[in-house]
C-alpha cells in the first residue's frame, strides 16, 4: 500500500513510487539481482548496435571480396585508411572465421542485455562478472587487432576502429557498475571516481589509441 500524504490539500503519492525509482536507478543489489540505470542501458543498446552495424557492413564487404578480388570497399580510402587490406589479412580471421561473425553475436547479446534493463530485468553477480569478463576479452581482442593493424597490416579499417570504441566504452562502463555495486571489490575511494567520471576512462583509453594513430602515420597525416 502506497503512503500518501496531503500537501496543500492536494494529496501527493510518495513512498512507493520513490522507491521503486531509486531501486531501478541505483540498481542496488537485492535477491531478485542486481539493476541498472537507464542511462547504462542505453549506452549497451547504442555501443552494442555500433559493434553489430560494423560487423556486418564488414561482413557483407568481405563476401563481397570473396566474390570479386577487384572489389573495393566504400572505406579503403587511401593507403592507410583500407578496410580492404584488413579484411583480406590472416587476422581477420584468427579463430577459424571472419572475425565480424563473433562481434555479430556478442554486440547483439549487448544489446538484448541493455534492453531488458530498459524493462526493468535485474541480473544477478555472477551474470554481471559474466558481462564484465566478456567484455574484457573484447577489449583485450580489440587492442591485440589494433597492434596488428598499426603495426604488421599497415592499414585501419573505419568500421574495426567503430568496433573498437563501441567496446571500450561498455566495458569501462560496466567495470565501473560492478564496483560501484560492490561486485568487484575496491577502496571507496575508487568507488567516488567511478560514480562521479566514469566517462573519462573510455575517452582517455580511446585517446591513446587515437595517439598512437596519429604518430604511427605522421608522415602521411601532416604531407
Amino acid at each position: 500500500m502506497a503512503t500518501v500524504n496531503t500537501r496543500g490539500g492536494v494529496p501527493v503519492q510518495r513512498q512507493q513510487d520513490q522507491d521503486l525509482d531509486q531501486d531501478r536507478e541505483s540498481g542496488r543489489a537485492g535477491g531478485a539481482g542486481t539493476g541498472a540505470s537507464r542511462a547504462f542501458a542505453w549506452m549497451l543498446m547504442v555501443t552494442g548496435a555500433a559493434g553489430v552495424l560494423s560487423g556486418w557492413v564488414i561482413t557483407i564487404d568481405k563476401i563481397k571480396l570473396a566474390e570479386d578480388p577487384g572489389f573495393r570497399p566504400g572505406c579503403s580510402l587511401n593507403p592507410v585508411v583500407s578496410c580492404g587490406n584488413v579484411m583480406l589479412s590472416g587476422q581477420a580471421g584468427v579463430f577459424g572465421f571472419p572475425n565480424p561473425m563473433l562481434g555479430l553475436v556478442t554486440y547483439a547479446v549487448v544489446v538484448a542485455v541493455g534492453a531488458g534493463i530498459l524493462a526493468g530485468a535485474r541480473y544477478r553477480g555472477w551474470f554481471w562478472l559474466g558481462l564484465n569478463a566478456g567484455m574484457l576479452f573484447g577489449v583485450g581482442f580489440c587492442t591485440w587487432l589494433m597492434q596488428q593493424s598499426l603495426y604488421e597490416i599497415n592499414s585501419l579499417c573505419l568500421w574495426c576502429c567503430l568496433a573498437w570504441c563501441a567496446t571500450i566504452t561498455m566495458f569501462w562502463y560496466t567495470t565501473a557498475h560492478n564496483v560501484r555495486h560492490g561486485l568487484l571489490p575496491a577502496p571507496a575511494a575508487v568507488k567516488g571516481f567511478l560514480s562521479d567520471f566514469t566517462f573519462a576512462l573510455p575517452v582517455v583509453h580511446i585517446g591513446i589509441i587515437g595517439m598512437l594513430i596519429l604518430t604511427r602515420w605522421w608522415e602521411f597525416w601532416t604531407s
